[in-house]
């Protein structure tokens, strides 16, 4: 990590690999970054906001229209203060409006908003891994200039073993590390 604490907004889409969410900010927080949590609504059906407020020490931001730092919304706050947006998991769906660029939530919106790097750890069944779509919307977000840190092998909670298993949060935690030594963060404005 840079000699200052990085700013880390964590991105939380739906989907059973959110517990892994936890397990990266906590190790986030323990490498000495400032870590924020922005939880889509379907995330909070897999796990909750306590959790990742109990983790960061810091407010969940989950709602667009509802401002908590800054005056013309969080998605400007948030976006005007981070270093990385990292969205882990991110779900097709999530790919989807990314890459379509549309804005219909907090975190879809930030993904718009902000000018760091950002990466995605997409996490969801092999059959939708697999499908065209989904592989169209992850070329797209590379193209631009989104890193995809590609999901691995395994079980799955489908009951099937194949691609779409969210990387684990050490290799997240390795591209967050390389990504911001790439990066030199400069102080967002104020």
């Amino acid at each position: 990590m840079p000699a200052n604490p990085p700013e880390i907004v964590l991105g939380v889409t739906g989907g059973i690999a959110a517990y892994k969410a936890a397990e990266l900010a906590s190790r986030l927080m323990q490498d000495g970054a400032r870590v924020t949590a922005v939880l889509t609504k379907a995330a909070e059906r897999f796990i909750g906001a306590t959790t990742f407020e109990a983790l960061t020490g810091r407010p969940v931001h989950r709602d667009l229209f509802e401002p908590r730092e800054h005056f013309q919304g969080e998605h400007i706050g948030l976006a005007r203060r981070a270093h990385l947006l990292v969205v882990a998991p991110a779900s097709a769906d999530f790919l989807a409006k990314a890459a379509c660029g549309l804005a219909d939530d907090l975190l879809s919106t930030l993904v718009l908003a902000v000018t760091c790097p950002v990466l995605m750890a997409p996490a969801m069944n092999s059959e939708m891994w697999a499908k065209p779509a989904v592989q169209r919307n992850v070329a797209r977000l590379r193209e631009d200039g989104i890193a995809i840190i590609e999901p691995g092998s395994g079980w799955l909670s489908c009951g099937q073993t194949g691609p779409g298993r969210m990387a684990e949060p050490s290799v997240i935690l390795a591209r967050i590390h390389q990504t911001l030594a790439e990066w030199p963060p400069v102080e967002p404005p104020a």
